[in-house]
């Protein structure tokens, strides 16, 4: 019987403790939120003649929470609207962002920085995300691997350089002046401890892959510290992508181009799409490319819509 008593006691104890315990372990759950950069080439269009639809299908396979996009003009007309509207997404014209979150603050850009959002997370938190498109021109593993891409309305105008000096003053001119405008601008947000993400296609190389050992291996023609790179980490932001894959040589992580062929002299294969983060509590959990195939992707779409591979981080921070 006295066993019995001492059970029975336990049993409620136990109860009783589930009661209190649960509900702060509830506050302090994780939430997972998935941010991809995808430049989706004029919604498919120019390079596989893919529908819109296409593009709609690589972002839900990559199961994205909020998408920067990039190249939404279609010579057929379609518009970043219209890829909402197939994902029954919101989206910022002016960033050219789509989620399915509440946007609820937009941060004027321009012609190459976008400009950002503020959306209200299902957690009742927020996030901020900023979304770039940088110049393509000069581009400066071309000027260094003495190419002229024929597909550049500029491809007469460019100078060739040989020396890392070089590549960073032809970085800095090319992109610096929207690199500070959007730090100036996350400088401002009132909220220093809140989930900040930067995604893009920076048309700059990084300089975590730019380096000794990649331009000793012959992967890159010297080594170099882009300063675009360079400025996000002084911001305090994080590569998702080095943050996971540190070692440049073994995951180079790709995303342009899929629309050449390993060592096509007519370009340079690199990684030039990011998702950057910063925020207290923020971890990242995994990242992924997504792409045309097994051998170059974590996340394959057949047949693929663009010309740049894509970047998913997902990251979890407490509710």
């Amino acid at each position: 019987m006295k066993k019995r008593m001492v059970l029975i006691k336990w049993i409620w104890a136990s109860v009783i403790a589930a009661l209190i315990v649960t509900p702060l372990h509830l506050q302090a759950e994780e939430c997972t939120l998935r941010v991809m950069s995808y430049n989706i080439h004029r919604g498919g269009v120019v390079m596989l003649k893919q529908p819109l639809s296409q593009t709609a299908k690589a972002i839900r396979l990559a199961k994205a929470d909020i998408v920067g996009i990039q190249e939404t003009r279609s010579p057929r007309g379609d518009t970043l609207e219209d890829l909402a509207k197939l994902l029954g997404w919101n989206h910022d014209e002016g960033s050219c962002i789509v989620t399915p979150y509440e946007i609820v603050e937009h941060f004027k850009g321009g012609k190459d920085y976008k400009g950002g959002i503020k959306v209200k997370l299902a957690s009742d938190k927020h996030a901020y995300i900023f979304n770039l498109h940088l110049p393509s021109h000069p581009y400066q593993p071309y000027q260094l691997l003495g190419i002229r891409p024929k597909w550049h309305k500029h491809t007469h105008n460019i100078t060739f350089i040989k020396t890392e000096a070089e590549t960073i003053e032809w970085a800095k001119k090319a992109r610096g002046a929207e690199i500070e405008k959007l730090l100036r601008q996350v400088k401002s947000i009132p909220d220093k401890d809140a989930p900040i993400f930067v995604v893009g296609d920076f048309n700059e190389p990084s300089h975590l892959d730019w380096t000794e050992a990649a331009a000793k291996a012959g992967r890159h023609p010297i080594k170099v510290a882009y300063p675009t790179s360079t400025e996000m980490a002084k911001a305090g932001f994080t590569d998702s992508y080095r943050s996971i894959y540190s070692d440049e040589m073994r995951n180079p992580g790709i995303t342009w181009s899929p629309a050449y062929k390993v060592g096509d002299p007519r370009t340079h294969h690199d990684r030039i799409d990011f998702v950057y983060f910063k925020g207290k509590g923020l971890e990242i959990r995994d990242v992924k490319i997504l792409g045309e195939n097994e051998k170059n992707a974590d996340i394959v779409v057949t047949p693929y819509p663009s010309d740049h591979r894509a970047v998913v981080a997902s990251l979890i921070f407490e509710e």
